[in-house]
């Protein structure tokens, strides 16, 4: 026997507690043994052979319960193995194996117990160590008996799901997750209803070095305002922080903590510290620290609470993370399948464009419910369709459809090359090249040039009745940018290596608008002074210098620079096209989900069934629209998405107008001047009207009366809106001193809206006023179109037909259009100010003079 091994015995083992003569004994009989890695050393519920000491290496010991859960446990140097079953005489209770390789002593079965029959010490040594650890166990387990009937109401067990997707906002909300599970710090979850911010909790716990300890959650409404189930009480009942230890604490809906509770829970996060309840005022209070982890939730911010926090979390919501809407979905329905016993069901293309178009304000606990809901719908139907989801649509997508989806021959034809490129190409660059020479060199008057008959008894009256169905759809098949167009192509065929401008878009965005409106105050005049309505050449020459403008701007901007900011007709368009009763869109979480290359905005290659495009003409992405301004209806967008996200949509004409406008000085300016206009196209009925004797053959004269007719209606607009103010601040002054209110600073409860805003209330007065002014010529002039067009070319069209109204049904049809214009402006006012119509009555009042004004020179005459 070597004297180091009874030493080890005494220091390293739990036979230490034997006398030296014992371990003596046991030392003469002991044998060294080697055990390779991975090698059993006992097997459970056989009896022991040996009686084993480990001197090297690690064991591992496991026991297999009645449920089949295993148990394991490592053996470090100086374990001693199957004491307990030698003396007590029963089988092995668990099984040894070696994670490496082991050095032991081994004492055979029989020399053993014949050391045990020699000395009885053992036996009663054993015994009272043996009762001694069951009394420290029977203690525990009672503590942990009382414990968890304590924890039970609140224990979190298991995760539920992990961080599905694979956006930018799944990728860093797992990595503040990883964080967060790294340290022991208080973390602030925060986020929107429905984001499962207790399962995040939940995922940092046990993804923590303390997954072992316990996680209860509680819900902070339902605490006691004394703090009492949290904290416990003086001398008595102990509180849940007490029985947690080192566990986990989270705190569901912090926003909701009773207000006495809040600077407690600060001093807890802030310090470890909290006070029990005392029973009394006269009990001293204790301070106690806690080891407890604290991880509060709450929807809303509440500074003394986050003021404490270590680390805050913020759940992005399902909105902003459209591209892991159909990872999410494919789960839920794994999910709920597995759980039924049914086959996995996919999400048809279009279903999945509508749930990404879905703002989802209930985040993932709705986007599940309607997932599951679609399933129990679906029957025994292997694809989830569109009409099954029909409650996923948000609110800017109510009251709308999708025009492309009713008719797919229409989306046929936009996405056809005849659209607009043959009609562009093959049609209008020739037609207008053709018009502007007969404007040139045929007559002079419109009675007998047929062009100039087109362009002022056809194009005003239809493409001022075109804005309310189809917006800006003449930009689309406009003349001017035709030209524009052929113009980059051919200086980028002159000179290849030239590039392009990019555009400003600062100083463009502040004061193109402005650059337009003079331009379209110049044209009203030269209009009014030269009388371009029957002088052809001065038409032509108006239709060259658009044309000018656009193939200037056009060889040295990209895209279509003058279309977009400095157009005089863009210009009116793009303002009456607010007013249309159709737009184009896009599904902003399906381009959000699933574009990765913009194709529709910068242009590229043919993707999927997206074809090649040079992108959008005027820069704008479909998904960013908010009104109809800066789309053309080109439908550049429509050919290039890969993903069906471009929409035609219905709505309720000028919707945006009420909604997302974002009101510009220079279109009210030009709203105003589009006023104006209409007056000074009636120049002379309105100095007959007046009695005024004012020689309109003379220059300068005849220009200060156009500049003062241009001006007084926008005079009176600016008149009528003090008017509405002055009401509104006699009124809140009313309701002041009815109240008793002593606060000349308290915000008033009736608010009008800026002069900016308000003024769009106009817009259906405008267009229908100048529409009802060119239906004169319309009705009047336009079905002389055949005679007119003989007589451009010297012929007869005597005998040819034409086709005009009676002038008692234009008279009715421009009376209609003006008591209909003013209705749709008093509702429009009324959608934009939000106001009592009371308090709104000037303006409306303002609205019936200015369209009985327009009634007296446009009808009356």
């Amino acid at each position: 026997m070597s004297p180091d091994l009874l030493i080890w015995l005494q220091e390293r083992t739990a036979l230490s507690v034997l006398s030296s003569e014992v371990l003596n004994a046991i030392a003469q009989v002991a044998v060294e043994q080697i055990l390779p890695a991975n090698e059993r050393l006992v097997v459970e519920e056989t009896d022991p052979e040996a009686l084993y000491i480990l001197q090297q290496g690690r064991l591992e010991s496991k026991h297999t319960n009645s449920t089949s859960s295993v148990w394991a446990t490592s053996l470090l140097p100086g374990s001693v193995i199957n004491l307990q079953e030698l003396i007590l005489e029963q089988p092995v209770q668990r099984t040894v194996t070696a994670l490496t390789e082991c050095h032991l002593w081994a004492v055979p079965r029989a020399e053993f117990q014949q050391i045990v029959g020699q000395y009885p010490e053992i036996f009663q040594t054993i015994s009272r160590q043996l009762a001694q650890e069951l009394s420290q166990l029977t203690s525990a387990l009672s503590y942990e008996q009382e414990r968890a009937i304590a924890l039970r109401p609140y224990l979190v067990t298991k995760v539920k799901r992990g961080i599905i997707g694979t956006s930018r906002y799944a990728v860093r909300l797992r990595q503040e997750i990883r964080e967060a599970a790294s340290n022991r710090k208080s973390v602030l979850i925060f986020g929107e209803p429905g984001l499962e911010k207790d399962n995040i909790a939940t995922l940092i716990h046990f993804g923590s070095s303390q997954r072992r300890q316990p996680i209860i959650k509680v819900n902070c409404n339902l605490l006691q305002t004394s703090g009492a189930d949290l904290f416990g009480r003086v001398g008595g009942k102990p509180g849940l922080l007490e029985w947690l230890g080192e566990g986990t604490l989270v705190l569901n809906n912090t926003q909701e903590l009773p207000v006495e509770l809040v600077p407690k829970i600060a001093q807890l996060l802030q310090n470890g510290t909290y006070q029990p309840v005392s029973r009394s005022e006269d009990t001293p209070d204790v301070t106690r620290t806690s080891q407890a982890r604290i991880l509060a939730i709450a929807e809303r911010t509440q500074p003394a609470i986050a003021r404490c926090i270590g680390q805050t979390i913020k759940v992005p919501p399902l909105r902003v993370r459209k591209a892991d809407l159909k990872a999410l979905v494919e789960y839920y329905i794994s999910l709920y399948t597995r759980s039924e016993g049914l086959i996995k069901s996919q999400v048809a293309p279009e279903a999945l464009r509508r749930l990404q178009s879905y703002d989802f304000p209930g985040n993932l606990k709705e986007l599940q419910s309607l997932v599951e809901r679609a399933l129990v719908q679906s029957g025994e139907a292997t694809e989830l369709t569109e009409e099954i989801f029909w409650s996923a649509q948000t609110k800017k997508k109510q009251f709308r459809v999708n025009l492309l989806n009713i008719y797919p021959s229409l989306r046929r034809f936009l996405r056809s090359s005849w659209y607009p490129d043959r009609i562009n190409y093959g049609f209008t660059l020739w037609f207008f090249a053709f018009i502007v020479i007969v404007l040139f060199v045929g007559p002079q008057q419109r009675d007998k040039n047929f062009a100039l008959n087109m362009f002022w008894a056809w194009w005003w009256p239809l493409v001022l009745l075109g804005f309310p169905f189809v917006g800006r759809l003449w930009c689309a098949v406009c003349p001017f940018m035709i030209y524009g167009e052929v113009t980059q192509k051919l200086s980028q065929w002159l000179f290849p290596h030239r590039k392009l401008k990019q555009w400003h878009r600062e100083p463009a965005e502040k004061w193109g608008g402005w650059f337009l409106f003079g331009l379209f105050t110049l044209i009203f005049l030269w209009e009014e002074l030269w009388n371009l309505e029957n002088t052809a050449y001065l038409s032509s020459y108006l239709l060259l210098l658009i044309t000018a403008g656009a193939i200037i701007f056009s060889a040295i901007f990209e895209r279509r620079f003058w279309c977009r900011y400095l157009c005089p007709i863009g210009g009116m368009n793009g303002l009456f096209a607010k007013l249309s009763m159709t737009e184009l869109r896009a599904q902003q979480g399906t381009c959000s989900a699933e574009c990765t290359t913009y194709q529709c905005y910068k242009g590229g290659p043919q993707k999927g069934e997206g074809m090649e495009t040079n992108g959008c003409p005027l820069y704008s992405h479909p998904a960013q629209l908010e009104d109809n301004r800066d789309c053309v209806l080109c439908m550049t967008c429509l050919k290039a998405c890969p993903h069906r996200s471009v929409e035609f949509n219905l709505r309720p004409p000028g919707i945006e107008l009420w909604t997302t406008h974002v009101p510009h000085s220079y279109e009210v300016a030009l709203l105003l001047l589009l006023l104006g206009g209409i007056f000074l196209h009636r120049l002379p009925e309105i100095q007959a009207s007046l009695g005024l004797e004012i020689d309109l053959t003379q220059f300068f004269p005849h220009l200060g009366l156009s500049l003062l007719v241009l001006l007084v209606p926008a005079g009176f607009v600016f008149l009528v809106y003090g008017l509405m103010r002055l009401l509104f601040w006699v009124k809140n002054y009313v309701t002041q001193r009815r109240r008793g209110a002593k606060d000349t600073k308290e915000i008033s409860r009736f608010k009008v809206k800026p002069f900016g805003e308000l003024v769009y209330g106009y817009l259906p007065l405008v267009l229908g006023g100048s529409l009802a002014h060119y239906l004169r010529l319309g009705l009047g002039e336009a079905g002389r179109i055949l005679p007119v067009t003989f007589a451009t070319f010297g012929l007869s069209g005597a005998g040819l037909p034409v086709v005009v109204a009676h002038p008692a049904v234009i008279a009715f049809l421009q009376g209609t259009t003006l008591v209909f214009s003013v209705l749709l402006t008093v509702v429009l006012t009324q959608k934009i100010a939000r106001q009592p119509f009371r308090l709104l009555l000037p303006q409306h009042l303002g609205a019936v003079i200015i369209a009985t004004s327009i009634w007296a020179i446009v009808v009356g005459r």
